[in-house]
């Protein structure tokens, strides 16, 4: 068997990220009473996913921002809701944490998994080591994992925080191999963001699996895996 250990992403490929996001703004959109400012809450989610879409590679300021070190941490969760809230004439820094303190509490108790989750679990937990390696924050991946039933399959989980940098920067591919005591030529990366988790181990000369049920087009190279399901990943694991 060719590989040995598993670095699987955390947010939109295992963990419904979108949708559970999601459920989330819509139960403060409604618990905070901001349709008095907006006609609907699609129009307040408009505003919040230009700029903290963790999901889409081409639409994420503020954490493209701060994978490149451009913001920090207190910044990103700062900034994330003002953008939201300066347009009903918030502009209390308070505020946006305390709203932010709120989002990231209801995260962690919602349990939307994407399609096929546990049955690949199920199929690679007997046969390979799996590791959790996520640019997530520590205070809420774990409570994710535990809440979702996700924890029992993994060894370990790998955070940016704890690396002190983010995917894609080969450094915390790197810090991962040495805290699982993995090698490189066993180690698999699967991941559903081409940026993050397919380039960031392409160029740390890991092997990569990408989650893409978009279908959308490689750029660059080509990744030893693409698979539109995670059922598919049977066919090559």
């Amino acid at each position: 068997m060719k590989y040995k250990n598993l670095f699987i992403d955390l947010d939109d490929t295992l963990w419904d990220t979108f949708h559970n996001n999601k459920e989330c703004l819509k139960e403060i959109f409604i618990d905070y009473h901001f349709d008095s400012f907006y006609e609907s809450f699609e129009a307040f989610f408009a505003i919040y996913m230009p700029h903290n879409n963790i999901y889409m590679p081409h639409n994420n300021l503020l954490w493209q921002q701060y994978r490149d070190n451009v913001i920090n941490k207190p910044t990103l969760i700062l900034e994330r809701f003002m953008y939201m809230l300066r347009p009903m004439g918030i502009v209390d820094p308070d505020k946006a944490l305390k709203l932010n303190k709120d989002f990231l509490g209801r995260t962690t108790t919602k349990t939307k998994l994407i399609p096929g989750t546990m049955e690949i679990l199920e199929y690679l937990s007997p046969q390979y080591k799996l590791y959790i390696l996520s640019n997530g924050f520590r205070e809420v991946q774990a409570l994710k994992l535990k809440n979702s039933g996700l924890a029992a399959y993994f060894d370990k989980m790998i955070l940016s925080e704890d690396a002190g940098i983010q995917k894609p920067h080969k450094k915390i591919f790197d810090y991962a191999l040495v805290n699982t005591n993995s090698r490189r030529n066993e180690t698999l990366m699967i991941g559903d963001a081409w940026e993050t988790d397919i380039t960031g181990a392409y160029y740390a000369k890991i092997d990569q699996l990408w989650y893409n049920p978009g279908h959308l087009a490689p750029k660059e190279f080509e990744p030893t895996y693409r698979v539109g399901s995670l059922l598919e990943i049977k066919n090559f694991l």
